[in-house]
């Protein structure tokens, strides 16, 4: 018995056993934690070493550290400390994306470094707690840096290779990646944001993606295709991963979680990615695609979402003790998520929000009462996905049409397929689907009435319902399931982590197992299917396989009910391996057009103007298609807009639909101001001084940029303009206001003020052609 008022003696520790967890978390952060630097080196090894230095730099100072001090302050954290790190980076981010559009909306770019300045001020203001922390132990670590280390060497080998940013091939891209650099160079220099390409209406997409892209491109001074096509999707892949590991470990309340979710990040998918789903752009089975590496929002929206789960986990679970003030708290940091969620993807929040509404209902009935928490989180959605639509979106009518099974009957149109194909190939899919899902079967609940394994299932299957009963021309209600997908993988890691020690190496010959079914089943079906039984024939073999594999396997066991299921359950996730490795193959080789969609030379032409012009310079072109000279034009031309970090007058308008290569029916439409765009291309074509002087008073236009390859330069435009630079295909005139009709006007009675030339030809504006213009407005950092 401790009497009162008296120290207590230290306990002397036992010979043999450790005292306190310390040196486990030391080892790892000794020999684990050095992969994340040398992975970032590594995969971005093309780049000169400041590069990545100066991104990972302002990563660390201005996101890193203030955003775990917010995420920390306002929940109270998770118990473990890397934990709370890996979501008070994304958290970080999420404050940046709100406050970056507010300093430009003041001229300063700079407000992100305002980031470090506000957490202090928060850490010092909110009142102190004794914050609980368990350990990460050294394996937990470690196994979840095996996952980055894996994700490195998969970006260096296909994912940098997607976009090339030099040589020959910089010139052959698709629609995609000048699509997102012109709105990341918009963001840098506008805000609220204008369609770049077409100057005149607002920007109604979702932006929020690119405020971290812009941030960065103005206190780095990185290159800004740099970042859109490598440094932020890399970074956006890590915290994919690890983000995964922090709310593995916080729904099971196991560190085993941690490498587990990582784990299935990287190597998981679904079995969707077969040989003629694949060619059909169907790819939807990881952060690991297409999608995701070339749609900077998707890979945002799930970077964001990771901490958001993790919130409502927190409030939902209702921890003993909480305060009225922790409560306030949680639901700032919620607000905050869901907020930039809003401005980020428009397929997030709905999945999000139909696992919130299974997950309130379920604690209703439950407790017999109404639940606040689970509704004030609904009201805050519901909220935030109003105010986007009125105020950001502006009102704009959705693409997306609620037409159940359209999805797979355009895989059998264009696989060739009857309508019995299309059963066959929806069931194919929707297998593959729900297959990370099984995981679930094995959850064991760490907490009484705990509402998270409805939130993550219902969630799961919304996302899937979505894409199957909702379509667009552009495929973009797939991006339901790439929303979905962290639900499978957190599905499947919360089964897996709820095994007793004895039971995973029972669960690892069983994933082995799974993915020889799959290899064979793939190898069975051929590459081009034409009839319906080859598109089932592959399915049937695996399933086969992987039946007889669980039926084999358990009466080798002769193990109990528990012990079967995790033999199917394992075998079922194993199944899920082996599409995502084979397809990473079909996305080893760039997905380049066949022509040059870049003019040659433009590239340099457009950074010419970059450097000699200001960030409210107009640029006139007569490039309007994807393909110069096309047969079928398809305006989705972007590049200069990306390039020059300027404002086009008319270059392309087709992404109100998806833009794709293969020129689909029903995306073109005729341009909005059909004035502005006779009068643009008049400029190219039969250019007269009126008509450039209305193009220069009229809309602001300062430049033009000519394609030979579209039309050959008029014999007088040189005359009326200045050419400042040649090279390729590419021409770059620059328009000044015409000299006066009379410079020495005849002296009248009554003496000028005006000071007198000496004799000769007097002063001009126009500079000379090495000669730059200085300008009052906001230059490239």
């Amino acid at each position: 018995m401790i009497r009162p008022g008296r120290r207590n003696k230290r306990v002397p520790a036992v010979r043999g056993r450790r005292v306190g967890p310390g040196r486990g978390t030391r080892l790892a952060a000794m020999v684990s934690l050095p992969v994340l630097p040398l992975a970032w080196f590594v995969a971005l090894q093309e780049h000169p070493p400041w590069m990545p230095g100066a991104y990972l730099g302002y990563l660390l100072v201005v996101i890193v550290v203030p955003g775990t001090m917010f995420w920390r302050r306002l929940t109270g954290g998770t118990g473990w400390f890397t934990t709370d790190v890996v979501l008070g980076t994304a958290f970080g981010l999420a404050v940046e994306a709100l406050l970056y559009p507010l300093g430009m909306v003041f001229s300063m770019p700079f407000a992100a470094l305002l980031m470090p300045a506000l957490a202090f001020g928060m850490f010092r203001a909110l009142p102190r707690r004794k914050l609980p922390e368990r350990p990460t132990p050294w394996w937990a670590t470690a196994g979840a840096m095996v996952a980055v280390g894996v994700a490195a060497a998969w970006f260096v080998r296909v994912g940098s290779q997607l976009i090339p940013l030099t040589g020959p091939s910089a010139l052959r891209p698709n629609s995609d990646a000048p699509h997102n650099l012109a709105l990341a160079a918009e963001l840098t220099h506008h805000f609220p944001a204008k369609v770049p390409y077409a100057d005149g209406k607002w920007v109604t997409s979702h932006w929020a993606a690119y405020d971290h892209i812009a941030s960065s491109h103005w206190i780095t001074s990185i290159p800004l295709d740099v970042l859109t096509h490598r440094m932020v999707p890399f970074a956006w892949l890590l915290l994919t991963v690890l983000g995964a590991a922090a709310v593995g470990i916080l729904l099971t309340g196991r560190a085993v979680a941690g490498p587990i979710a990582a784990g299935l990040t990287v190597v998981a998918g679904d079995l969707a990615a077969w040989p003629w789903t694949v060619s059909d752009r169907l790819f939807t089975d990881s952060p690991f695609s297409l999608g995701q590496l070339t749609n900077p929002p998707q890979a945002f929206s799930t970077v964001l979402l990771l901490p958001l789960i993790a919130v409502t986990a927190l409030l939902l679970r209702r921890k003993p003790g909480q305060t009225r003030a922790q409560l306030f708290g949680l639901f700032v940091a919620a607000g905050v998520l869901i907020a930039v969620l809003a401005l980020t993807k428009a397929t997030t929040l709905p999945v999000y929000a139909a696992g919130l509404a299974a997950a309130w209902v379920y604690l209703t009935v439950r407790a017999g009462r109404l639940n606040l928490r689970a509704l004030v989180l609904g009201v805050g959605v519901a909220a935030a996905y109003a105010l986007t639509f009125f105020l950001v979106l502006r009102g704009a009518e959705s693409s997306v049409l609620f037409d159940p099974g359209a999805t797979f009957e355009r895989m059998a149109d264009r696989m060739g397929g009857d309508g019995s194909a299309v059963a066959v190939i929806a069931a194919v899919v929707v297998i593959g689907w729900l297959m990370p899902a099984a995981g679930a079967l094995l959850i064991r609940r760490r907490l009484p009435r705990d509402p998270m394994p409805v939130f993550l299932v219902v969630g799961f299957l919304a996302a899937l319902s979505a894409a199957s009963l909702l379509y667009d021309d552009g495929q973009s209600q797939l991006f339901f399931v790439r929303t979905g997908f962290i639900y499978g993988v957190l599905l499947a890691t919360w089964g897996l982590g709820s095994l007793e020690r004895r039971q995973y190496w029972v669960a690892a010959i069983a994933l082995l197992i799974g993915v020889a079914a799959i290899y064979w089943g793939r190898y069975r079906s051929p590459s081009s299917c034409t009839t319906e039984n080859c598109f089932g024939q592959g399915l049937a073999v695996a399933l086969v396989i992987a039946v007889l594999g669980i039926g084999v396997f358990g009466l080798l066991l002769r193990g109990s009910r528990r012990t079967w299921a995790v033999i199917a359950v394992a075998v079922l996730l194993g199944t899920t391996v082996s599409p995502t490795v084979v397809s990473l193959r079909e996305f080893a080789t760039p997905p380049l057009t066949e022509y040059e969609s870049i003019a040659p030379g433009g590239i340099e032409a457009a950074r010419f103007i970059r450097r000699n012009s200001g960030s409210g310079d107009l640029i006139a072109t007569n490039l309007h298609c994807h393909r110069a000279r096309a047969s079928h034009c398809l305006t989705g031309s972007y590049w200069i807009a990306g390039y020059a970090e300027r404002r086009v007058l008319v270059q392309g308008w087709a992404y109100q639909a998806r833009v794709d290569d293969t020129y689909p029916d029903g995306v073109q439409s005729s341009y909005w101001d059909e004035e502005k765009l006779r009068l643009n291309d008049e400029a190219f074509t039969e250019p007269t001084r009126d008509a450039l002087e209305r193009l220069r008073t009229q809309y602001g236009v300062q430049w033009l940029l000519l394609d030979e390859r579209v039309s050959a330069p008029p014999k007088n435009l040189e005359r009326l303009t200045e050419l400042r630079f040649h090279y390729g295909t590419v021409r770059v005139y620059q328009l000044y206001p015409p000299p006066p009709a009379n410079p020495f006007p005849t002296p009248s009675g009554t003496p000028s003020q005006s000071p007198t030339f000496p004799t000769g030809s007097p002063p001009t504006q126009t500079p000379s052609p090495g000669q730059t213009l200085p300008t009052p407005s906001i230059g490239t950092p």
